[in-house]
């Protein structure tokens, strides 16, 4: 049960880090390693969100499993989490979509807002997979809206 939140965690980490290479790659002007890092990342993150989707509607999310005076605390950084992350997944496709039309004044505007937004989520993500899986017994698994909130 714990292999696939594992493996779509490594996912999302491996997106962070092939963005920050990316990043030093762009810094010392070589641009088409640049764009294949870069589009490792994009597939590395559609990775994790492929696994982390298919593993919602199949089996459902694990919600928190330790103890009730940490939980709130868990589910406001979780709420946090959820939306950084979506900020981070729209900010992530401008950004793409941008360089892929060649339109690189505003990717690279857009470009270290986006990555500075997707490392934050991998950094939450990845603090997510520990309180869920490393430092407590995982919950009950359920429906996504009674894990956030923790019904």
């Amino acid at each position: 049960m714990h292999l696939l939140p594992t493996i779509s965690t490594f996912f999302i980490a491996l997106s962070a880090i092939l963005v920050a290479i990316g990043w030093a790659l762009i810094i010392k002007n070589k641009r088409k390693q640049h764009k294949k890092v870069m589009i490792a990342a994009a597939v590395s993150a559609l990775l994790f969100f492929i696994i982390y989707v298919s593993r919602t509607v199949f089996i459902g999310n694990t919600s928190f499993g330790g103890p009730d005076d940490v939980k709130t605390y868990f589910t406001i950084f979780l709420i946090f989490h959820i939306v950084l992350a979506t900020v981070g997944a729209v900010f992530g496709i401008v950004t793409l979509v941008l360089a892929f039309k060649r339109n690189i004044k505003k990717h690279r505007k857009i470009g270290p807002v986006t990555s500075i937004i997707w490392f934050f989520t991998a950094i939450t993500g990845v603090l997510v997979y520990i309180f869920l899986y490393v430092m407590y017994d995982p919950g009950e698994t359920t429906s996504m809206i009674k894990a956030i909130l923790g019904l």
